[in-house]
Order: structure tokens, then sequence, then C-alpha cells
């Protein structure tokens, strides 16, 4: 094989050539032929047993060259891409393909190429940074969602309240006429709660236990097809109206819902507990915005095959999850309720960010000389043991080393990034929103 006119294009793809002599173009066409005689019909000779030349003399000479052409294409275009270090990255295409007098074929292929990152500034980024704080009321709204998940709901004769727990039977109608799914019985809600459409609970107040009722409401717009908009009449029977008493908040209350002796104690866990979930959210929004900073300082563009692969690596993702592991990707789409063009446009800006997040990474590993050392490899199957157990040495056969030392090298990058970064104090709400009130005049001005 001989490669021919390379040439690379602004836009980070690479057109170029590849000459497979005549030997093994004649191969792969008849292996073609082989492949494919069985499916072809010749007058006067059983399905599979026409020689090729008659074949080629009633369908042409050139009827198995694309067969064959495929057949070398892959080989053909691995082996341009090494003897040009090319760095390609998505599907390649086979664009065009032409068979000389001699038979020497000659491909031209289309790819792109992994793109060039610049980097921007990435060392010594300033972020704001707020310290994590808990106040006295985000512990006892804790403590009071604890004390509600504790009550007991005893029965009482009156009409309904909110915050009442009420047991009944609804059925709903639209124009007289009962809809799917409009109908349950001994139905267990919280008045006030929200579960229900809006103005159908505030109707369910002052409502009494063994009598009939209606609750009349309009759908909202964002709803079902069939009942978006309308206006709906439910028949509702209180069967039971139940009130939550609440445990008293002290030391006993403590003792049954936690491993504490008093309310002090308790109250004490909570808060460092809370202070321990901010802090971590806080760091991760802090790498999340430094990560983010030094992507919009690099430049790149971005092929649109890594956008694209990156979208399907979501969607396999969230098959995963969802046990679909298998399903094909049209059926994938198609569940999620939108069409390929919505499911682009949806995956896009995310898929678009993770890659060039990913280039960053890269870049800077590249730049600052990371590499996945021997201990950091260790440290893997460490982690692997101790979250897996007895199946970490089955796991461990399974797993593509390049991809875990490249997650590695681009973890220690990111690392490197947010270590060098700067903790700024954030500014004043009233300040902030200033800026942004004087960025829209100026651009309101612009306009």
């Amino acid at each position: 094989m001989v490669v021919k006119n390379v040439e690379k294009k602004e836009n980070n793809t690479a057109i170029f050539q590849v000459e497979i002599d005549a030997e093994a173009f004649e191969q792969a066409v008849n292996k073609a032929y082989r492949k494919l005689k069985n499916s072809i019909y010749v007058a006067g000779f059983r399905k599979g047993k026409a020689p090729r030349v008659v074949v080629e003399g009633m369908y042409g000479a050139d009827i198995f060259y694309d067969d064959a052409v495929q057949e070398l294409a892959d080989e053909a275009f691995e082996f341009a891409c090494r003897e040009e270090n090319l760095d390609t990255v998505g599907t390649p295409s086979v664009a065009d393909y032409n068979v000389d007098e001699n038979k020497v074929c000659t491909v031209t292929f289309t790819t792109d190429l992994y793109p060039v990152v610049t980097l921007g500034e990435y060392k010594g980024l300033e972020v704001p940074y707020a310290e994590p704080a808990v106040t006295d009321e985000e512990i006892d709204a804790q403590l009071a969602d604890t004390r509600k998940r504790n009550a007991r709901y005893l029965d009482v004769e009156r009409p309904v309240q909110k915050g009442d727990t009420i047991v009944f039977d609804f059925e709903g109608f639209v124009d007289g006429v009962a809809f799917a799914g409009g109908k349950a019985e001994n139905y267990s809600l919280e008045v006030g709660s929200g579960s229900f459409i809006p103005g159908f609970e505030d109707q369910l107040v002052g409502m009494e236990a063994g009598k009939d009722g209606e609750v009349n409401v309009t759908f909202p717009e964002q709803y079902t097809e069939e009942l978006a908009g309308k206006d709906a009449t439910f028949k509702v029977k209180i069967h039971a109206v139940r009130e939550p008493q609440l445990p008293e908040l002290d030391d006993e209350f403590a003792k049954d819902v936690s491993e504490f002796d008093t309310l002090d104690e308790y109250k004490a866990d909570l808060r460092a507990k809370t202070l321990e979930r901010k802090t971590e959210g806080a760091e991760n929004n802090f790498r999340d915005e430094v990560i983010n900073k030094a992507v919009d300082n690099m430049t790149v563009t971005v092929p649109e095959s890594m956008i694209s692969e990156k979208a399907d690596e979501f969607l396999m993702n969230y098959a995963d999850s969802m046990g679909a592991r298998g399903m094909k990707r049209a059926d994938l789409i198609q569940s999620l309720g939108l069409t390929e063009d919505a499911f682009a446009a949806m995956m896009r800006p995310g898929a678009e960010r993770q890659v060039k997040t990913e280039l960053l990474l890269d870049a800077v590993a590249k730049a600052e000389g990371l590499e996945a050392t021997d201990e950091d490899k260790d440290a893997f199957y460490k982690r692997l043991a101790e979250d897996y157990g007895d199946e970490a040495e089955n796991i461990k056969k399974m797993i593509n080393t390049e991809l875990m030392e490249r997650d590695i090298v681009r973890r220690k990058a990111a690392d490197f990034v947010v270590s060098a970064a700067v903790k700024t104090e954030p500014k004043p709400e009233e300040e902030t929103s200033a800026e942004e009130t004087s960025g829209e005049e100026s651009q309101e001005s612009n306009d």
C-alpha cells in the first residue's frame, strides 16, 4: 500500500488516498465473489455455481468492487494513519475509489483529526468561594421533618384542615364522562402537600368524613394531551380525617430517632453532617467552576464526530442505568419520546462541554508531563478491591488498561488545575446584581 495526497483541512479534517496494489485488490474481489455468489442468479447455473467471470460478464466487471473496497478499507485506513502519524477521531468515510486498467485500486478517505488545543490560562485561576455555614434555621427544619416522619396520626371528628392526612375515594369527569386514571379508592393524601393538581387540595379543606363532595379544577396546559387545559369535576368521599401528633422535641425524641442520648448531641451531629455535606458540595462546585474557566480560556474547534460520539455515550450510560443494555439506539431514543433531531439538540450542549473538558485535561496532562504511575494504578486496584471484594479480580481482568490510565491522567490533570486555583471572596449580591444590570444596559445601548 502507498499513501498519497494527504491534505489537512482547517476544520480538523483530513483527506488522503491509499493506493492498493492489484494483487491485494484481486484477492479482495475474489473474497467478495465467494461471499455473494449464493445470492446472485445467473441463467443456466444453480445458485452459487456460476463462475466469477460469467457473473462479471453479465452484471459488469465492477459488480464486486464495492464489497472489495469495504473489505480493504479498515486495513488501508489504519496503514495510512500509521504512515502519516494521523491522530484521528470518529468514524472514517470512504469518499471515493478508482480502479485503473491495471486493477490498482485507489481509495479516497475523509476523516476527522484530533483537534489542536491551544491552552489559555489554567494556573492560578481565581474563582469565588463562599465558606459553607449551617444556620439554626436549617437544623430546625431538619428536626421538623424528622418529627413529621415520626408523627402518630389520630382520627378526628372535625372538618379537614391543611396538614391532615385523609383517606378518601375520588373519580374524575370531563364533560360528564369519567376519564382513564382519574379514579381511586381508599387513597391516602396529606392535604396541602401539593401532590394533586393546583386547586384540588384547597377544596378538600372544610369537608367532613362520611359525606360526599365535589372538587372542580382545570388541568394545566402542560399535562397529558387528553386532559391539558380541560375543566374537570371530581366526586369525592372522605372516609377518615387524621391529624398528625408530633413527638415532643426532647431527649427521648433524640433517643428514638438517633444513636444519641440527648437532643443537644443529636443537634450537634446534624450540624456536623450538614456542614460536611455543604462543604463537599461547595468544593465540587468550586472544582467545576475552575475547570469551566480553564475550558473557556482555551481555544479549540471540536469535530462534530466527537460531539456525536459523546452524546451516544451519554445515551448508553442511561441505558445501563435503566437496565436497557443491548437495546437498539433508535429504540432508546424513541423510548425517551424524542426524534433523532430532538435528541441531538438536547444532548449537544452537554456533550460538547464534556468533550472540551476532556480535551483540556489531555492538553494539561501533556503540558505538565503527567502520567499514570505504578502507584496510581495500584491505588486504583486497591479501591476496586475495597468496593467489590472477592469480585475485584474478575472485574480487573475486564478493565481496559489504556482507558484506565487515560482516566487516571485526566483526574490528575483536573487535580493539578484545581489545586493551583485561588479561592476569592464572593461579591455581595447587590454588587453582582448592579454589574449584571449595567451589563444589560450596555448591551441595550449597543443594540
